[in-house]
């Protein structure tokens, strides 16, 4: 068993997604329907990143969510933890290199701005994180967290936990190459903190002016920031 349990341990997580690396990308695709491709457009738009922006993608796995936001012309940095998320990037053209979002091997205020999708949930404690976050960011710069949230409708949210529980597991059985890891998807999304929870964590990490945009009904949520 390669799965994570939700104490997020830095090596168990890291081996976890080493061992979905090969088959990621078409298992999310699967999974989300196609709306991935929605949501990676969608954080670029809200980063609001140009030719002459430094930009770090963090948690970018294998670098597929970095691709999209080079399409805005920006410098872009693919950074993850595991190794073999990078690998199975690795004929993306984008810069890649391997680090811990809690400890990250950058200097202050090097970036315009920084993004995490789908990845906050795996760092440990996320609040140290978002701080770090911040760490390499310069004053003005600006931060999009693309995440799994709380849906809006009740009876919608009822609905998509059980599909989380139930059918999410079962349909990564068919295309993941890893489908045990899925278990610990399902769990670590539905113990993640609501958009307004969130937003509250983004601001005592040291950033401003938060505010956050449902997507998808709320199955993912936009949280957007800046460096004061």
């Amino acid at each position: 068993m390669s799965r994570a349990s939700l104490e997020k341990n830095p090596h168990e997580v890291a081996s976890m997604f080493d061992a979905v690396a090969k088959r990621y990308d078409i298992t999310n695709t699967v999974l989300s329907m196609g709306q991935d491709r929605s949501w990676r457009r969608a954080t670029r738009a809200a980063l609001q990143i140009g030719p002459n922006d430094k930009v770090l993608d963090l948690a970018a796995g294998t670098a597929v969510s970095t691709v999209e936001l080079a399409k805005s012309g920006a410098w872009c940095l693919a950074c993850d933890f595991s190794v073999g998320m990078l690998k199975a990037g690795a004929g993306r053209t984008v810069s890649k290199v391997a680090g811990d979002a809690t400890k990250l091997p950058f200097d202050d205020g090097v970036f315009d701005a920084v993004t995490i999708s789908f990845g906050l949930r795996n760092v440990n404690p996320h609040v140290e994180g978002l701080r770090e976050m911040a760490r390499v960011t310069r004053p003005g710069g600006r931060l999009v967290v693309c995440e799994f949230s709380t849906p809006t409708n009740r009876a919608f949210s009822f609905a998509y936990k059980e599909y989380l529980m139930q059918a999410l597991p079962r349909m990564a059985g068919l295309v993941s190459s890893d489908p045990e890891s899925y278990q610990y998807l399902a769990e670590s999304i539905r113990a993640w903190p609501t958009q307004p929870q969130l937003a509250q964590d983004i601001s005592s990490a040291g950033w401003s002016a938060v505010r956050w945009r449902n997507l998808s009904g709320g199955i993912v949520a936009l949280h957007s920031a800046t460096k004061p």
